[in-house]
C-alpha cells in the first residue's frame, strides 16, 4: 500500500439512504457517485450528484445533504498531498480551490476510477501513486479557480481560526460561550453572529465536528478503542458519541474501522 496515503480515509460505501447534518472536514473530499443520488448542499446551493459525478469539497467549507440508494467511493486527501502535487505541476506551493461541488467529466471520472480501484485492490504502490498523481493533476489543471499561499487551515478567517486553534489545544474541554467570545475579544452576542455568517453553522456544531474528525483520525490512526477515542475528544457517553458521528459522517464508528 502507498506509504503517501497512509492515514488517509478511503470510503466505498454500496448501498446509503442517510441525512448528513452541516459539516465540514480539514482535508479535501474527493468522491464519485456509482449509483443512487445524493441531494448536496455547499455554500448554501443546491446540487445533485447522480451517476458518474464527481463530488469535490474544499478543506472547511460546510456541507449537508440526503442520499437516496447511493453507491459511492470517497477519499479525503490532506491539504499537504494536493499542494504538493501543485508544486510538482507549478514549482510553487499552493492551496488550490476547486470551481464547481459537482463535476461531470468522464475522462477525469475514469482516472479517479481506475486510482481507487487500485487502492481498494491493494496495487502495487507504484501503480496506486502514479495514478493518484494523474488523477489529482487533471484536477488541479482543468477545475482550480484560485489559489491560496501554503497556510494554517482558516488562516485568512480570524475568528474561526482563533477559536478553532483554542479548541484544538483542549478538545476534551466543555467549553461555555463566555471562554469562546472572550477569547476573540468578542462579546456572546457578536461572537455567535459573526461566527455563523463567516462559516455557516454554530460554535456548538463546530465543535461537535472538531471532535468528531479528532476521533475519526484517533480510531483510523491508533490503536485505542471507540469508547477511549470518544473520551479522549470530549464525549463522555458513547451512545451519544455514536449518534453524533452517524449524523455527520454517515455511518456508525465500528464501519469505520471495519
Amino acid at each position: 500500500m502507498s506509504r503517501l496515503l497512509n492515514n488517509i480515509l478511503f470510503e466505498n460505501v454500496q448501498f446509503s439512504n442517510s441525512n448528513f447534518t452541516k459539516h465540514y472536514h480539514d482535508t479535501y473530499t474527493i468522491g464519485l457517485t456509482y449509483k443512487g443520488v445524493l441531494k448536496a448542499y455547499n455554500a448554501n446551493e443546491a446540487y445533485d450528484s447522480y451517476q458518474y459525478s464527481i463530488r469535490i469539497n474544499n478543506p472547511g467549507e460546510v456541507h449537508h445533504g440526503k442520499s437516496e440508494q447511493w453507491s459511492h467511493a470517497n477519499f479525503y486527501p490532506t491539504i499537504e498531498i494536493i499542494a504538493d502535487i501543485y508544486e510538482q505541476i507549478f514549482f510553487e506551493k499552493k492551496i488550490p480551490c476547486f470551481q464547481r461541488h459537482i463535476i461531470n467529466n468522464p475522462e477525469l471520472f475514469a482516472k479517479l476510477h481506475s486510482f481507487f480501484d487500485s487502492y481498494f485492490k491493494g496495487d502495487d504502490e507504484l501503480i496506486i501513486e502514479t495514478k493518484l498523481i494523474e488523477a489529482i493533476s487533471s484536477l488541479i489543471l482543468n477545475n482550480t479557480i484560485y489559489t491560496k499561499r501554503y497556510k494554517e487551515i482558516y488562516e485568512d478567517k480570524k475568528i474561526i481560526k482563533d477559536t478553532y486553534e483554542l479548541i484544538k489545544d483542549s478538545i476534551d474541554t466543555n467549553f461555555n460561550l463566555e471562554t469562546l467570545a472572550s477569547n476573540v475579544n468578542l462579546s456572546k452576542y457578536h461572537f455567535i453572529r459573526l461566527f455563523k455568517k463567516e462559516f455557516g453553522i454554530t460554535p456548538h456544531a463546530f465543535i461537535i465536528n472538531e471532535r468528531l474528525n479528532r476521533a475519526n483520525s484517533l480510531i483510523k490512526n491508533s490503536n485505542i478503542s471507540i469508547s477511549e477515542a470518544s473520551i479522549q475528544v470530549g464525549f463522555n457517553d458513547q451512545s451519544h458519541f455514536a449518534r453524533n458521528f452517524k449524523k455527520y459522517f454517515g455511518y456508525t464508528p465500528s464501519k469505520l474501522i471495519k
